[in-house]
């Protein structure tokens, strides 16, 4: 089976945003965006992530990518 690998950190630094400031715009507490930002997650939840796009004026596949067992991770 694959897996989700998580991009978020990735994607703030390329936005020079930190999780304090990525915390405030979401209204998600910086605990649980650090467990996201780690790959410490097993579910996320669709507010969450469209909250998170809007914030990084990104796509949810820039911070989340799909790799299957016989792919190598970029």
């Amino acid at each position: 089976m694959g897996r989700i690998i998580l991009r978020l950190d990735r994607v703030m630094a390329d936005r020079k945003m930190s999780l304090n400031e990525l915390s405030e715009l979401v209204g998600v507490a910086n605990v649980n965006l650090s467990k996201l930002k780690n790959g410490h997650i097993s579910a996320i939840r669709f507010s969450t992530l469209i909250a998170i796009c809007e914030a990084l004026q990104c796509q949810p596949g820039d911070i989340l990518e799909y790799a299957s067992d016989n792919n190598e991770i970029r």
